[in-house]
């Protein structure tokens, strides 16, 4: 069973979203187990505050050392060798190529930032990674951590049901997923793709890597870079690249 813990000052917030639909299904069952710590427990301070002022001056408040520490320490045991992620918009862009790295660990340790962030000392002292999920910022780190755990937990055995569930989704291979379609065959005027009424596998095969690959183009050219494409596939990109300019 793969352990999540999350470090935050709104455990309810990461607890009730993670409850409903696949991820509810895949704690219940054993799949995976989802711990929120209350940074807030672990104060020394009668009022309970967890920041204060940056030393320079400067806007807002930040997130004292102290108790993200021993919030930490307090599952240090059950967490042993679990990497420690820190939610910021100064770590590594998230894909999907790191949440199948992530997956293959046992335990996982999210912490979530608020106010201006927190005090570099903690991050030197139990971070190991810090992930971003784009140029962006919000006002706290649960929202990330929520969406990498969801983006995890779905590749781990068990949690979809089916292995194959998730083995032709966009970015599986680096390209975009191919359409999909189901009943009525025909809606609005709008016709279901004959082929995928065909019930010839390798010619579905064929044509949803082909339609993976044209919307590749189309939506996210950036990816091309490092997809998984061979010889023939890259000079159909070249080919369908050509005619987009042409048609500009």
């Amino acid at each position: 069973m793969k352990q999540f813990f999350v470090l935050t000052l709104f455990p309810e917030m990461i607890q009730q979203t993670l409850s409903h639909s696949i991820m509810g299904r895949a704690q219940k069952e054993g799949h995976i187990s989802v711990e929120a710590i209350n940074i807030r427990d672990y104060t020394l301070n009668k009022q309970k505050h967890v920041d204060d002022y940056p030393y320079g001056g400067g806007a807002g408040m930040v997130m004292q050392a102290q108790p993200i520490y021993d919030a930490y320490q307090s599952i240090a045991e059950k967490a042993k060798g679990a990497r420690v992620v820190y939610m910021t918009p100064q770590g590594r862009p998230f894909t999907q190529r790191i949440a199948e790295e992530l997956s293959q660990e046992e335990n996982l340790v999210f912490l979530c930032g608020h106010y201006e962030g927190i005090d570099e000392r903690i991050i030197e002292e139990i971070v190991t990674d810090e992930i971003s999920l784009g140029d962006f910022v919000l006002t706290g780190g649960e929202l990330a951590a929520i969406t990498i755990i969801d983006a995890v937990s779905r590749l781990v055995p068990g949690v979809l049901g089916k292995e194959d569930s998730f083995a032709d989704e966009s970015f599986s291979d680096g390209l975009l997923e191919y359409p999909q379609y189901t009943r009525p065959p025909v809606f609005h005027g709008k016709e279901v793709p004959e082929i995928l009424l065909s019930g010839h596998h390798a010619n579905i095969a064929k044509w949803r890597r082909e339609q993976s690959i044209i919307r590749t183009v189309q939506k996210r050219p950036d990816l091309l870079e490092t997809a998984e494409l061979t010889a023939k596939e890259r000079q159909f990109v070249e080919r369908l690249q050509e005619e987009l300019q042409e048609t500009e």
